[in-house]
């Protein structure tokens, strides 16, 4: 059997968590749910803890301070591969991910195609075929659209979606990758998981998904993460385009 770890992160999602973790119960039965909370204090954690006693297959990590989404997802990928588990799952907690294109996230890094094809990646996209978003506004969705556009330009990646939170990795993967030079904190910790992915000669598919916007609490999405975001693309871009010529002149 395939052992899975679905991570959630969590700050501040006392109304969502519990529809999350059983969203993916349902969807996963099978899989195991492990909730990163990042002191949240509007009892998030505490909650969690009586939902992992009530189920067996859902844990908590405590985490002591809000630092951000890639550390957070960071510690989630070292307790699982410590654990032995063999597809890692990003999944939000707020509701914007379809639980139901679980199982076939897992089965596009395990099945016997993705083995042959190396396929160590597979994304829940919204800007390809059959993709959406639900209830966002058009200046937002504009906003993801043209940063990921910039991402492909930049970084040379075939991904429409590298900015996407809703994502399943096979274990191999992240184990071949320095996961302990990662250092981006917010929503480019997914361009930057991305970019080393492949990188790194891993295969990456993408499935359509349909993301909704949450309708309980608040974002966590602001400017800074925007320019976090925009600015480390832009280094990897650059440090990219050297890398390039470097190349050129060596073979002179």
């Amino acid at each position: 059997m395939i052992r899975t770890l679905v991570l959630i992160p969590t700050y501040n999602e006392v109304e969502n968590i519990s529809s999350a973790v059983q969203s993916v119960r349902v969807a996963l039965p099978n899989a195991d749910v492990l909730v990163l909370d990042d002191a949240s204090p509007d009892g998030t954690g505490s909650l969690a803890d009586a939902l992992a006693k009530k189920d067996a297959r859902v844990s908590v990590m405590h985490r002591t301070q809000k630092d951000g989404l890639g550390a957070a997802y960071l510690a989630g990928f070292d307790a699982g591969l410590a654990d032995g588990y063999d597809v890692l799952i990003e999944f939000d907690a707020d509701g914007s991910h379809p639980a139901h294109v679980l199982p076939a996230l897992v089965a596009a890094v395990t099945n016997a195609d993705a083995k042959k094809n190396g396929i160590g990646l597979a994304i829940g996209s919204r800007w390809i075929a059959g993709g959406s978003v639900i209830n966002w506004p058009r200046r937002r969705e504009l906003l993801s659209r043209g940063g990921n556009a910039y991402a492909r330009a930049m970084l040379g990646l075939s991904v429409n979606d590298s900015t996407a939170g809703f994502r399943a990795y096979r274990a191999e993967v992240l184990r071949a990758l320095p996961l302990d030079a990662v250092r981006t904190k917010g929503y480019g910790f997914q361009v930057d998981m991305t970019r080393r992915v492949a990188e790194a000669g891993f295969g990456i598919v993408e499935l359509p998904i349909a993301f909704r916007e949450r309708e309980h609490g608040e974002s966590k999405m602001n400017g800074a993460i925007v320019i976090e975001a925009m600015w480390m693309v832009t280094r990897w871009g650059i440090e990219r385009f050297l890398r390039c010529v470097q190349r050129a002149f060596s073979r002179r």
